[in-house]
């Protein structure tokens, strides 16, 4: 039993750290450009595996109520932060593009492009 409590504890501070890496994220990402969003990803990433590892030999119907109310709480914060991760994603994919367009354009003399002078064209 007192392993059972033991386990029970240490679930319920990973899922709290996980909560507060979300909410600092959800809260922080394409607000604050000082935000690493590389070291976040790791601590969530820490946080998944941890839980994996205290529920990998647990039956479903062991599981504490109170842990899947707190679970399907956090499953709506990872879904809105997906949904931030991939628009802040989107946002870098875009002006990379941008910058390359702009490399690309500083690159040519307006005369020729790369493309054009090929010795295969003669």
């Amino acid at each position: 039993m007192e392993a059972a409590a033991s386990s029970d504890v240490r679930i319920r501070n990973v899922l709290g750290r996980l909560e507060m890496i979300l909410d600092n994220e959800n809260e922080r990402i394409g607000v604050d450009p000082s935000f690493d969003l590389k070291m976040s990803n790791a601590r969530k990433s820490r946080c998944l595996y941890e839980l994996t590892m205290l529920h990998r030999n647990a039956p479903l119907d062991e599981i504490s109520p109170s842990f899947i109310d707190q679970t399907k709480h956090i499953r709506v914060k990872l879904m809105a932060n997906s949904q931030k991760v991939n628009a802040q994603m989107e946002a870098c994919r875009s002006v990379v593009d941008i910058l390359k367009t702009v490399a690309k354009n500083a690159e040519a003399d307006g005369i020729y492009s790369q493309e054009q002078f090929c010795y295969g064209n003669f």
